[in-house]
């Protein structure tokens, strides 16, 4: 058996066409059936909104080329050809480790993929569709993946702007329990309250334009007050830290308008700027914008893809104990046929001694016993030399010199 890839994700396929190849359960069950009816009966199905893609064991030429049909089929409404990838043997198992580890995901080293690896395993499992091979080689990914984030922590160097500001800001003054105002109610700004909350604030002040749309917030955050965009000033004196991240083209947070009487950091998440930046003459402000902010993503990018160089070295070593397992375990076939012809051969000596001797139980465990280690005692050497063959080619011969020397 060899091991195949067909898929296509965001580096090959625009979210137009990515929109409408998804694979619900119920699409993945079907793809499963087609497939098993043309010889494969091992298959794994990831399907995210940056790709979709299957993974599975083929015998033939043939049967990858039906497997690549069934998939175009089932999305008939696009011509998939010249989005589709494919990949054989090392290089689709090398493709899946990388996949597993955040290397092939839009952002570089994320952590979200290798739980979305292990429920595609574990749904393609329970519908009976993964065995011995699709197991060990899916579960060797993942681990290699874990051994690359345990050892290397790529995705503990932060590429989301929002995160990163938040990070800042506790770098500062610390914002564990203390008091906040959000400017905004956004994308951005409701990605910054998640992480204010992680940080475990003491309480946020939302003002926005979009009052309603800042109230709905509170059904989700406690100890959240939503106070009309006409307050800011107003609250601002107040609060320890000021979050911006509104879309207004003009200044929300003017030097004029807001006198600091005490220390208060401002993070300005906007573009174009939210915050003045004159505030900055006055000794009781910091201010953090986006100029600092993306310097940090810019060394924390270049980073990670140092990290990525090394922990391509890490699975490396790692492909290459899969793949020879996979190699070897091609002749478990022959080497189960072999221990099932000395298991008769054993059967059928000791009831023809166990006819011809009295002996009692406990002999007749020992004869049993005796009968069965010298024949595996036989047999160790050549099947531990088997296990070791390593071309295709080879392989092969032995199991046809094992058929004819055992008539098995």
């Amino acid at each position: 058996m060899q091991f195949g890839f067909i898929g296509i994700n965001y580096k090959n396929a625009p979210l137009a066409v990515r929109d409408k190849t998804s694979f619900t359960d119920v699409k993945k069950m079907e793809f499963f059936q087609k497939v098993e009816k043309v010889g494969v009966e091992q298959c794994m199905v990831l399907s995210t909104c940056n790709r979709s893609e299957v993974y599975f064991f083929f015998r033939e030429k043939v049967e990858f080329a039906k497997v690549q049909q069934i998939y175009e089929e089932m999305f008939q409404e696009i011509v998939l050809k010249e989005y589709l990838v494919q990949l054989v043997g090392e290089e689709a198992i090398a493709y899946l480790f990388r996949i597993a580890a955040g290397l092939e995901s839009l952002v570089l080293g994320e952590d979200q993929i290798l739980g979305q690896v292990k429920d595609a395993l574990d749904f393609s499992r329970i519908m009976g569709y993964s065995k011995k091979e699709l197991n060990k080689v899916v579960r060797d990914a993942v681990t290699c993946a874990k051994r690359i984030k345990t050892e290397l922590k790529i995705s503990e160097k932060p590429l989301s702007v929002s995160y990163i500001g938040i990070q800042k800001l506790d770098e500062c003054c610390g914002i564990r329990g203390k008091r906040v105002l959000l400017i905004g109610s956004g994308k951005t700004a409701v990605l910054a309250l998640k992480y204010l909350y992680e940080y475990q604030v003491g309480q946020v002040i939302v003002c926005s334009r979009t009052l309603a749309h800042a109230a709905k917030l509170q059904e989700e955050f406690t100890n959240l007050l939503v106070l009309p965009y006409e307050e800011r000033y107003k609250v601002m004196g107040e609060c320890d830290m000021v979050v911006s991240a509104t879309s207004s083209p003009h200044l929300v947070v003017k030097q004029e308008c807001f006198k600091p009487m005490r220390a208060i950091v401002f993070l300005d998440l906007a573009a174009p700027r939210d915050v003045d930046t004159a505030l900055e003459k006055d000794s009781k402000v910091r201010l953090i914008n986006l100029d600092t902010l993306q310097e940090i993503v810019k060394e924390n990018r270049l980073e990670r893809e140092c990290l990525v160089r090394e922990s391509q070295s890490m699975i490396a070593e790692d492909l290459r104990e899969t793949c020879t397992w996979l190699m070897q375990s091609r002749m478990d076939s022959t080497i189960a046929s072999l221990q099932q012809r000395c298991s008769e051969i054993v059967e059928d000596s000791y009831e023809y001694l166990d006819r011809k001797l009295k002996l009692d139980q406990r002999e007749k465990k020992i004869l049993y016993k005796v009968l069965n280690a010298s024949l595996q005692r036989l047999l160790r050497e050549p099947i531990q030399e088997l296990k070791q063959i390593e071309t295709r080619e080879e392989q092969n011969k032995y199991q046809e010199f094992v058929k004819k020397l055992f008539q098995i």
